[in-house]
């Protein structure tokens, strides 16, 4: 075990075994040990590769988005941009610079960036020095105001927990020792009824065996940001994979250099991520107040606000390599055997807002 596992093993041999939720959170977020803590885990020397990295095409169109969007608000100065897990700024880089087509709305713009890196803070800073941007470790400290806020990849790594049904009930699935007590594996809570005040409907019927996941952190954050735009002015766009319908299944995985690990192993040194239940986000933003849009499928939202016309613009003044890498850019961003259809498009506006680009059919 590494410096993490360790301590995480003296924890649960002093007090017990965790919630999957309780080892993510230490996983990720530890003060020194965890994931985030490590650098910057994006591109090809990385982990992973996100949308704004693919193609410029995805952050352009989320800043037509934004302005679009900050119009039907009938534009709001000052208004609030906020990114949540802004990764390298790419994503806001580019949207703000497409932004540009309507000045006035790059004046108005407070940009606010909640970001726990101190790695991926410091090249957000490189990337947006002209945007004078502020940092916030949490959601919560984000002054109060009209609101435009993006969420590309965000929700996807916030804890969950996982319950599974058997014979006596909904058993929390928790965080242990093997048997051999060398490795974290996993243990079975005992059967609780509170458990099932944490379900959804459609869990609940789930099959003896079933594994269903619950994520408190995606749901409180989804209440706060629709709380917000019930008391100001605001939209959010929220970009992820998932599905549509809370339900069974595990979906917890982890990667490494681009492919898949094993989640219980090297603490601190993998990305832990679960498919995120928009059913459960649509619904924690209306009982807040705001009003939800979608989900819709990338590849369809992305097509509405215009990918193809920015593509062939492009295209007519690309060099061939400039023109291989935008045809595969938009393959990756809209195809549904790539990231077209497993992910997920979902605005939440205030009251009243009216329609919303990119999800009209």
């Amino acid at each position: 075990m590494n410096a993490l596992g360790r301590a995480l093993a003296a924890r649960i041999r002093a007090t017990g075994p965790l919630s999957l939720a309780d080892y993510m959170a230490e996983a990720l977020t530890h003060s020194t040990l965890g994931y985030y803590r490590r650098g910057d885990p994006l591109g090809a020397a990385g982990d992973f590769i996100t949308a704004p990295e693919i193609s410029q095409m995805f952050g352009e169109l989320i800043g037509l988005w934004l302005v679009d969007a900050w119009e039907r608000l009938r534009r709001p100065d000052p208004v609030l941009m906020v990114e949540l897990g802004p990764g390298r700024g790419t994503l806001m880089a580019d949207a703000l610079r497409a932004a540009r087509v309507r000045p006035e709305f790059g004046s108005a713009v407070r940009l606010h960036l909640v970001e726990s890196s101190p790695g991926l803070r410091a090249r957000q800073a490189a990337a947006l020095a002209e945007e004078r941007p502020r940092w916030h470790d949490g959601f919560e400290t984000v002054p109060e105001g009209p609101l435009l806020l993006v969420a590309n990849e965000f929700f996807d790594a916030l804890p969950i927990r996982q319950f599974q049904r058997t014979q006596a009930g909904w058993c929390e699935r928790m965080v242990g020792f093997e048997e051999a007590g060398e490795r974290f594996g996993w243990v079975l809570a005992p059967a609780s009824a509170a458990a099932e005040t944490l379900l959804a409907p459609e869990q609940l019927g789930a099959p003896i065996g079933a594994i269903v996941e619950v994520s408190p952190a995606a749901q409180g954050l989804a209440a706060a940001i629709g709380a917000r735009l019930a008391a100001a002015p605001g939209a959010a766009l929220i970009i992820d994979y998932g599905h549509d319908r809370s339900g069974p299944g595990d979906t917890l995985q982890a990667v490494r250099r681009h492919a898949s690990a094993e989640p219980l192993d090297d603490l601190g040194e993998v990305d832990l991520t679960a498919h995120v239940d928009f059913a459960a986000i649509v619904r924690a933003a209306r009982d807040a107040g705001a009003e939800a849009h979608g989900p819709v499928a990338q590849g369809a939202f992305l097509s509405r606000l215009g990918i193809h016309a920015r593509a062939a613009r492009l295209l007519a003044h690309a060099t061939p390599d400039q023109a291989t890498q935008l045809r595969s850019g938009l393959h990756r961003l809209i195809d549904d055997a790539e990231m077209g259809r497993l992910f997920r498009v979902m605005g939440l506006t205030s009251p009243g807002f009216g329609p919303l680009a990119g999800f009209d059919q």
